[in-house]
Formats: C-alpha cells, structure tokens, sequence
C-alpha cells in the first residue's frame, strides 16, 4: 500500500463531506479551531459577517480579566492571529476601511492583554508588531483623511507602554502623506508644550524605590511623557528626511555619548554632510584605546572615507584591529591596500594575532581566519595560558587542529580535562572523558611531543592526582 504525504492535493480527494466530517471532529474540545471555522463560513457569507464575528470576539478579549499562565499562552497567540489574519484577508480585501477600524480595535487590545500575561518568549508582541504592519497597507488601502490618520496615531502612541505600537510612524508615512505627518508633529510638539503639573505633596503616589528614595508615579508619568514626544519627533524627522530636526531632539550635552553621536553621524551622512558627521562622532566623549565601539568607529570610519581622508580611515581600521582582532576591520583593511601590499600587510597582522594579549581570542582569531598553523603555533607556544574552562571556543578548535595540527588539538583537550578534573566539575566529566578519548585516538599521529608529555605519561599522572574520580574513569573506558 502507497502512503500518502499529507498535503492540500491529497486531502482534496477526500472529498468535501468527508473534509467536513473531520474538521468537525478536530474542532471538537478546540475552542481556537471552531472560532477559525466560523470565521471561515462567515467569509464565505460576506465580509459585513467577518467584520460582525470579530468585532464580537475582540469585545470578549476585551472585558476578559483573568490572569493567562504559560499553559494558554499559544491558544491566545492562535487566537490573536486568526483575528489578524480575518481582519486583513477576509476584510480589509474588499473593505478596507472597516479592517482599518477592527485592526485599530485590535491594537487597543495590546495593553490589557500584556497587562494579565507573561510574554517572554515575543510571541504576543510580535503578533502585535504584525499588526502595526498591516495597518499600514490597510491605511494605504482605505485612504483615511490624513488629520484623522495622525490623531490616531497620536493617541496610539502616547499609550505605547509596552512598544506594540513601535515603528507605527514609519509604517504609516505612505498614508499619513505630508500633511498628515505635518499635522503628527504638531500634536507631538503641543505635547512637549503642556506645563508640567506635579501634584501636592500630600497626593503624590509612591510605586516603587531606588538608591535615591521613592519614585513617584507622577514622575514616571512625565518621563513617558517626554520620551514619547522625543521618539515621535525623531520618527517623524527620519522619514521626511529632516536631520537637524533629528538632532533637535536631543541636548547638547546627550550628543556628546557615543551611541546618539554614531545615530547623528550616519543621518548626517546620508545628508552628504559629511563634515559635520566627523565633527559630531569627534566631539563624542569616547574612551580611546580600549575595546572598540565598532558602532561608533564604522560611523568615523565612513565619514573619513567621505571625505576623501583614506590614510586615516585606514589607521582606524588597522587600529580597531590591534584592539580587538576584528577580522572585518583587518579585510576591509586588505582590500584598500596596493597590489602586492595585501600580503605582507596580512603576514604582519597574523604574528601580530600570536601575540595579542588574550590567547582564546587569538587562537579564535587563528582559526577562522583562516590560519591554522599559525593558531597551532601559538597553542604550543603559550599552552601554559591555556584556560580549559572555556570549552566552547576550545572544542571546535580542537577539532579544527585535529587533522593536521594533532598535537594542539591535544594540548586543547588536555586543557578542558585538566579543568574538569581540578574543579571537580563532575557535570563535564562525560566532555572530559570523550576528550581523553580523543586524546588517545590522536597520540599515534604525534611524532614529536617536544617537551610536554606523552599520551601514557599524562594518563598516568591524571590516574596519579584524580584516581579518586570513580564517576570520570567509569566514562573512560
């Protein structure tokens, strides 16, 4: 007998009442399932029934109070994107401005929901940012006046507690057109303008502590309040391609951290105003000489290039290598050499990595280079740095070694036995034996050991020190 794959072809030669038959047995006990069915039969009736259905269940959701545990979390999930996907398939098709109206509707659902459950895992979010999504195609589709588009959106995003309206501007820019943007910004801005109204003293609430005493709701509030107009603001800047009003947003002093520096530089940037981005990453108060902030280097980086300084763009390249190893910084930094220059430049780069401070960055450097005599090099020149503690960058390059290089492989091995067995780490001793393993199936390729022991010598002297370690010698064998 021929099994067949379960696919919609296959299923169709079931014939539509026995299909029937079985959605109503699956359905049976599956409250996400008959909602979907419904909605289907109601599509097949008119999109005024869709529309009647979920207007109905979105109401349910909506004065529902009850707390949802993990075990209910996916049906909710289901349950929120079957309306979604009603909303745009079933409604916004052939009535846009009723689906512009129920995913509205929908997005008012956001807060209460994420207010009585747990979303760590994204999934309820994530249905929610689908949604800002589609609200703009539906928005392009209904043609709403654009005043009224805007003070939706200005409503929407003044109770954005939990960020399911992120990104709702730009989404919404075909739609809102430049007079509704226009209209956006002036809300925001009348926003910014309202006087600050602290309550009594007497009145004001209290909702938590930190190091510097209560933290009051009022306080909170405010904060909301100005961050809300600030990313508008900078939204609303960024698609009518508005720098300066992007850089407005922030105080001088706030232009001087490198991350709001690096976001100034690259709007700058894509303005052709490339003097004034290295101006701006310059003037940030960026600690020079540690680790790199590449975000912040990529941005000087470019600016340099922009402005037709090479040679100093360069140095910053070599120089974010030397501090780190990044193998994109030291390419980029090959490619824009003479003919020629790329090698001996790359033969300096890589003793430069057998050098580098840390030696699990450099073997990791080594390795993915690739560089693999060099990375076995420097674990049999710098064995004794070697910290076994760190099995998830010594494993795989043990096994990278392993072929031709077999007596680093060992020393990478032996490193992460020694650890386990020293620190009694006795949820790593099945790694540590197959490790040892390992090590005995590598030894006859060794023709040479220099100066460290042997494959039986080190076996001896481990029986020696952790013969106790019953738990480890019963993995062994």
């Amino acid at each position: 007998m021929v099994s067949k794959a379960l696919s919609a072809a296959n299923l169709e030669t079931l014939g539509a009442t026995r299909l029937a038959q079985l959605l109503i047995e699956i359905s049976e006990g599956n409250a996400p399932v008959k909602r979907r069915l419904r909605l289907e039969l109601a599509g097949a009736e008119s999109p005024t029934e869709v529309t009647k259905q979920v207007r109905k269940r979105l109401a349910t959701i909506a004065r529902s109070h009850s707390f949802i545990d993990w075990h209910n979390l996916k049906p909710l999930v289901d349950d929120l994107d079957t309306l979604r996907r009603a909303i745009v398939d079933q409604v916004g098709k052939r009535l846009p401005a009723e689906a512009l109206d129920l995913m509205w509707r929908f997005l008012d659902l956001a807060e209460s929901i994420f207010a009585r459950c747990d979303d760590s895992s994204g999934a309820v979010i994530d249905v929610f940012h689908s949604a800002v999504a589609d609200l703009g195609r539906i928005a392009s589709s209904a043609g709403p006046r654009p005043e009224e588009l805007a003070d939706k959106a200005f409503h929407a995003l003044t109770r954005n507690g939990y960020g399911q309206y992120d990104d709702l501007i730009q989404t919404l820019q075909p739609a809102l057109g430049p007079m509704g943007l226009e209209h956006l910004k002036q809300r925001m801005v009348a926003l910014s303008a309202q006087p600050v109204r602290k309550p009594a003293a007497k009145d004001r609430r209290v909702i938590g502590w930190s190091s510097g005493g209560a933290i009051y709701a009022d306080e909170i509030a405010e904060r909301s309040r100005v961050s809300t107009v600030r990313l508008a603001l900078q939204e609303i800047a960024d698609v009518q391609g508005d720098v300066d009003a992007f850089i407005a947003q922030y105080e001088e002093p706030i232009r001087k951290a490198p991350k709001i520096a690096t976001e100034i530089a690259r709007r700058l940037l894509a303005a052709a105003r490339a003097d004034e981005a290295l101006q701006t990453i310059e003037a940030a108060e960026h600690r020079r000489g540690g680790w790199p902030d590449f975000e912040w280097e990529d941005a000087r980086i470019d600016a340099l290039d922009a402005l037709g300084r090479g040679d100093e763009a360069q140095a910053a390249r070599w120089s974010c290598f030397e501090r780190s190893l990044s193998a994109r910084h030291l390419r980029d930094h090959l490619k824009r050499l003479p003919e020629f220059g790329d090698s001996e430049a790359e033969e300096r780069a890589l003793g430069y990595a057998e050098r580098y401070g840390s030696l699990l960055q450099a073997i990791s450097f080594l390795i993915s280079w690739p560089s693999l005599d060099r990375a076995a090099r420097t674990v049999i020149a710098r064995a004794k740095e070697l910290d076994g503690n760190h099995y998830e960058l010594l494993t795989p390059a043990a096994e990278a070694l392993a072929a031709k290089y077999p007596l680093a492989a060992t020393l990478l091995l032996r490193a992460m036995i020694d650890f386990s067995l020293t620190q009694s780490r006795a949820s790593r001793y099945g790694h540590a034996a197959r490790h040892l393993r390992d090590c005995a199936g590598l030894a006859a390729a060794i023709q040479d050991y220099v100066s460290f022991e042997t494959h039986d010598t080190y076996v001896s002297r481990l029986l020696q020190e952790h013969g106790k370690k019953a738990a480890f010698w019963a993995m062994v064998s």
